[in-house]
């Protein structure tokens, strides 16, 4: 009787170790890399608002100096130069949101590759 208890303790003892543990510590690691997507996603929000607020201060200030301009070249002058660094934003802006979702994507996997 005591042997069949052993074994059933080793049994028991195996199967924790082999399957519930690691489940345990599977799920762990998911809840970490969805809370790190999760606040991922708010920063990745928060700086496309700020960019937009930035840009909507670009424009109506390219749009004040036009309404200031003296003449169509001064216009369109204003409007060039202001295309142009828009254009130079816009690049900086993607890149920079581009960086941020891969730096979100390395944070997000780091739980699930484990330390054992």
């Amino acid at each position: 009787m005591a042997d069949k208890k052993n074994t059933t303790e080793k049994v028991k003892d195996t199967i924790n170790e082999k399957i519930v543990d690691p489940a345990k510590k599977a799920g762990e690691a998911m809840r970490a890399s969805g809370a790190k997507v999760a606040e991922g996603g708010s920063t990745v929000s928060m700086k496309l608002i700020d960019q937009a607020e930035s840009n909507a201060r670009q424009a109506f200030a390219a749009m004040r100096a036009a309404a200031a301009a003296k003449d169509l070249s001064e216009v369109m002058k204003v409007q060039g130069d202001y295309l142009r660094e828009q254009g130079s934003r816009s690049m900086s802006q993607a890149r920079e949101i581009g960086e941020l979702i891969m730096q979100i994507g390395r944070d997000a996997v780091a739980p699930l590759k484990g330390k054992d």
